[in-house]
């Protein structure tokens, strides 16, 4: 089983964002974070997960992503993104990230579990680490789609 924990932030929402990661397989385990210098902390959430499906190495083993995130965990478990895709994600946010993120839950087929942020859940903490850690670093990324797509 891969045990994936995954959190965003973003300082101002928007405003400079970044991810944080914890993968767990056997005894190995893995951190990944980065950072944006504009965004949101839902689009942080949601690429968080995407990010964490993309750096599994092989296929077959069951996966569990825990985020903090009621945003992403409830789209999935309730079957929004569904409805989402098949309105082609129309006057929904995120569409380059749901669209990105819908092969990865084919492949994988991960289950969603929802954790309370912020309560001393060890992995959900070092995430949150990593994700402030990476908004606050001196060169971060852009945020492509965001910055050209948004409403002012």
């Amino acid at each position: 089983m891969i045990h994936i924990y995954t959190d965003g932030a973003a300082q101002g929402n928007p405003g400079p964002g970044g991810y944080g990661i914890v993968m767990k397989y056997n005894h190995h385990v893995k951190e990944l974070s980065d950072g944006f210098r504009l965004t949101t902390n839902n689009r942080m959430e949601l690429l968080a997960v995407i990010v964490a499906l993309e750096a599994i190495k092989k296929e077959g083993i069951p996966v569990t992503i825990h985020s903090d995130s009621k945003y992403v965990v409830e789209a999935v478990k309730q079957g929004w993104i569904w409805n989402w895709e098949k309105k082609n994600f129309a006057k929904k946010a995120n569409p380059d990230l749901w669209k990105r993120f819908i092969p990865l839950y084919h492949t994988y087929k991960p289950k969603f579990v929802w954790v309370k942020g912020h309560a001393g859940h060890p992995e959900n903490e070092r995430c949150d680490v990593l994700a402030v850690q990476a908004a606050q670093r001196s060169r971060l990324h852009t945020d492509t789609w965001y910055e050209n797509n948004r409403e002012e």
